[in-house]
């Protein structure tokens, strides 16, 4: 089973840590559907292992298409030449035809070579030899999708991890902006840093807008707040604004939308079990910062269980409709302003 991304995360700021003063594995099989974090084990690696000067006759870098694993063994037998180490690395191995054959190495590798081997977006079958001799002699990073639900945890942490605190609803807008794609938080967030002024830690909402190119006041996460509190006339105004950009796409509005509702029903039932919850049962059903309780705290008041239902029902209707089904002549952003319309009636 893979790995939470809590536990991920702390396993690669962990071997980074290690190959920065140059503790090294013999092997490391960086895999998962999500490739950033065994990106950035595989940059740290190459980054570390060798010195400038000794890369010439010391650094191998192959794609898996493009070698086979006799070639890889081959390489890594090798011993290093006025160096310490060696470095192979295997790129996109995924495409490598004989790939388990590399456990041929792996069970008894050169204590003078690293070997890297970096899936993208796919993982070794557990059951093989290949992923059973690199557990037991190397580290095995396996990076599984951050849920949609847990972006905006995901990005307080990695905050955190750079020294920065990230107030709750600039992680929402954040999360709202790039999504799931963790590699295009990583890039947006050092853009940012370079304009935040000297010694500035704390990332606001402001600071988001600013530098990444998102308004707060007409986004998703702006109109699920006034959906919330049943604030008609806004929630109206920024669904016709958000539909009439020309990056909008309805299956992405009614995802972020389903996630809302969801939430709400999951709290409905919570409630129903416990009238009273702790702010602890709260964060485990909602898996929001508890700087959103309040917000929630009304649509469970506005959406009762039949009114919630209806509401998904309704998602589920516009869902097909905005992928091309009996939409009729509307557009995309008139759809949205009609569903908005239905949600609030």
């Amino acid at each position: 089973m893979a790995k939470g991304f809590a536990e991920t995360d702390s396993l690669c700021r962990g071997i980074v840590s290690d190959v920065r003063r140059k503790v090294f594995k013999p092997v490391y099989l960086l895999m998962g559907e999500e490739p950033f974090y065994p990106d950035m084990v595989c940059e740290a690696i190459i980054e570390n292992a060798l010195d400038e000067s000794e890369r010439d006759f010391n650094q191998t870098i192959c794609y898996g298409a493009d070698v086979t694993a006799d070639a890889v063994i081959t390489a890594a037998r090798r011993y290093p030449m006025f160096a310490e180490r060696q470095l192979v690395v295997v790129k996109e191995a995924q495409a490598m035809k004989s790939l388990d054959e590399l456990a041929v190495y792996c069970s008894r590798p050169l204590e003078s070579t690293v070997l890297v081997i970096c899936m993208h977006g796919a993982s070794a079958d557990k059951r093989k030899s290949l992923y059973k001799s690199v557990s037991k002699i190397g580290v095995v990073v396996e990076s599984a999708p951050v849920r949609d639900y847990e972006i905006s945890r995901w990005i307080t942490a990695y905050y955190r991890g750079l020294g920065l605190e990230i107030a709750p609803d600039a992680a929402e807008l954040l999360g709202e902006y790039a999504g799931t794609d963790l590699g295009k938080i990583a890039v947006e967030t050092s853009k940012m840093r370079k304009n935040l002024p000297e010694g500035a830690t704390a990332i606001t909402a402001s600071d988001i807008e600013k530098n990444v190119g998102i308004s707060r006041q007409y986004s998703i996460f702006e109109l699920t707040k006034e959906l919330s509190s049943k604030n008609a006339a806004k929630a109206l105004k920024i669904a016709a604004y958000i539909g009439a950009s020309p990056k909008f796409a309805m299956p992405m509005a009614i995802s972020a939308l389903f996630t809302h509702f969801y939430r709400i029903l999951k709290y409905e039932a919570l409630l129903m079990k416990t009238p009273r919850p702790s702010n602890d049962m709260k964060a485990k059903v909602l898996g929001v910062n508890p700087y959103f309780f309040g917000e929630y705290d009304r649509a469970v008041a506005n959406y009762p269980l039949k009114k919630c239902m209806s509401v998904m029902a309704l998602l589920r209707d516009y869902d097909f409709k905005g992928k091309g089904g009996e939409a009729g002549e509307a557009a995309p952003d008139e759809l949205l302003v009609e569903l908005v319309a239905k949600i609030l009636n």
